[in-house]
């Protein structure tokens, strides 16, 4: 009797140890599962990678754009919250910075930027926007053929990028012989002689198969002004190459995709990418 209390107090003992080691042992398996659970989970914007294009050689940190497309924190901004001026006073502010010279080799044309007063945007933020996209990596100063400059309003130049309402863009773009209606309303942005004009609508809220796949606006902004400033250098209407595949920049994206993904540049790889002639 003396005997048998001790060791039925070590067999309790041993039990107490065994029961608390096994805790211990689940609760390192539970937070292990949380530390990689994430791991297993898409990104609002890795859910969309597959939809956007863009050039494989460039890694995220090389583009101010894709780093804007990309953000692991948060998810991407497709469209700018609030209402959009339908119409403006028809004058324009200038953004009177010069800017760097963009591109390595090759003939220079100098652009001035111009935003419409009463479209709530400045002038200065849309220079930059404008600047991003023709920088690149993956714009059309990659051809090592062609520089592009910013030069203050009042400078000599070759072209104009205009950020205006849909009121004006469509009066200007009827101007320059090119219609920009959708039923009826002024939907689309345009190039005439002299003028890249992007429509203020489109600049703030994309377009509707854009939303729907998750492309970030910094994509489509981007792309409007690489399309636009392509006409500009006197590249013409592309159309998609092939289902899932990127769309060439000339492609018209802003009215539809056809299975391609949205890409916003021109040069992808460093080598001209291009769809065949519509």
């Amino acid at each position: 009797m003396f005997r048998s209390a001790p060791r039925h107090r070590r067999f309790a003992l041993i039990a107490q140890l065994v029961a608390v080691v096994l805790a211990i042992g689940a609760a390192v398996t539970v937070v292990a599962e949380e530390r990689h659970e994430p791991s297993d989970r898409l990104t609002a914007d890795e859910a969309a990678a597959p939809l956007v294009a863009g050039p494989p050689s460039a890694s995220p940190s090389s583009s101010p754009s894709a780093r804007v497309a990309a953000s692991p924190s948060a998810p991407p901004l497709l469209r700018m919250p609030g209402a959009v001026p339908s119409a403006g006073s028809g004058r324009f502010d200038h953004d009177d910075r010069s800017g760097p010279v963009l591109g390595r080799a090759g003939e220079l044309r100098r652009y001035r930027v111009a935003v419409e007063s009463g479209s709530n945007e400045d002038a200065a933020a849309f220079a930059q926007a404008v600047q991003v996209a023709l920088t690149g990596p993956g714009s059309w100063v990659d051809s090592g053929r062609l520089r592009l400059q910013q030069v203050p309003g009042d400078a000599p130049r070759d072209f104009t990028v205009y950020l205006a309402t849909a009121r004006t863009a469509g009066r200007m773009c009827a101007a320059g012989g090119v219609d920009i209606r959708v039923d009826g309303r002024p939907y689309t942005s345009c190039r005439a002689p002299g003028q890249v004009i992007v429509n203020l609508d489109r600049w703030r809220l994309s377009v509707p198969h854009y939303v729907s796949a998750r492309v970030p606006l910094s994509v489509y902004r981007t792309y409007v002004v690489n399309h636009e400033v392509g006409h500009q250098l006197g590249h013409h209407h592309e159309r998609c190459p092939g289902a899932g595949r990127p769309a060439p920049v000339m492609m018209q994206q802003t009215l539809f995709l056809n299975g391609c993904r949205a890409n916003p540049w021109p040069y992808v790889d460093g080598r001209r990418y291009a769809g065949p002639a519509l």
